[in-house]
């Protein structure tokens, strides 16, 4: 049910999990503490660049970086009606996760919809006070940088330079926690110029824009405000949207190639 004109993820040709265990020993041990990266489908199989980005980031904030076993979050399950098959995955991964929360270790993301998950529906699927400790753990990575930052803790070296970012926020985490954390931390880079697209949703929702019967419907609704934004800016703006999906949607729509805000962070990093 794929319409034609829609391009597939690519297959990343190293996973990140393997990229991480093959440096094993060759991470950083880190003087203020442990965090662990929830690496999402998406890291993992597709764009495992993020996940290198957000290594680099947490570790130059001087963190040693944790990968944890766990399933998928349940998001699709959930989109989809399947509660039976997420409440099983939600039990798996507080089960795996936990223990990370109970050691005061914070469980850090970069895909919303999956951190999300953690806070907004695992609480409601189990009955397991667990589930409710996991919630307050859990951080999107520019909630984590900004928490840090809020309480004097965050010297990253980050280099000054001329700086034009475009943001495109996540519809889940607008409705769940803003787009305030991902505006903040960007302008954490000297002489970066950050504005936000006043858009809606890009269209894509998930598998909503993939569909072939959604497809001029997806796109449209891009058209409304995000591609045009998109459009007029220049070569020089980088264009930022956590959302995997929202990515692929921009590509698809502008031709523009979109990117996480930590790959960004990463970039601006010696």
């Amino acid at each position: 049910g794929i319409h034609r004109n829609r391009t597939l993820p690519p297959f990343a040709a190293e996973r990140f999990d393997r990229w991480f265990a093959r440096r094993s020993g060759g991470g950083r041990r880190g003087e203020r503490g442990r965090v662990a990266l929830f690496n999402d489908t998406y890291m993992t199989y597709n764009y495992p660049e993020i996940g290198k980005a957000a290594v680099k980031v947490l570790e130059a904030a001087g963190f040693e970086v944790l990968l944890p076993e766990h399933r998928c979050c349940g998001r699709p399950m959930i989109s989809k009606g399947l509660i039976a098959t997420a409440r099983e995955h939600a039990a798996y991964n507080v089960e795996a996760l936990s223990a990370y929360a109970a050691q005061g270790i914070p469980i850090v993301g970069c895909e919303p919809s999956c951190i999300l998950t953690f806070r907004d529906e695992y609480p409601d699927l189990l009955d397991d006070p667990r589930a409710g400790e996991l919630a307050k753990s859990t951080f999107m990575i520019e909630e984590f940088l900004v928490g840090l930052q809020e309480r004097g803790e965050l010297a990253l070296p980050f280099a000054a330079a001329a700086r034009s970012i475009l943001l495109h926020g996540h519809c889940h985490q607008k409705a769940l926690i803003g787009s305030s954390p991902s505006l903040r931390v960007l302008r954490l880079l000297p002489g970066a110029r950050v504005e936000e697209v006043d858009s809606g949703c890009c269209g894509m929702a998930g598998s909503f824009g993939y569909e072939a019967e959604h497809y001029a419907l997806s796109l449209a609704i891009g058209e409304r405000r995000l591609f045009p934004a998109v459009r007029a800016r220049g070569a020089d703006t980088e264009i930022v949207a956590a959302g995997v999906s929202c990515r692929q949607q921009i590509a698809h729509g502008t031709g523009r190639r979109a990117r996480h805000l930590v790959e960004v962070l990463a970039d601006a990093l010696p």
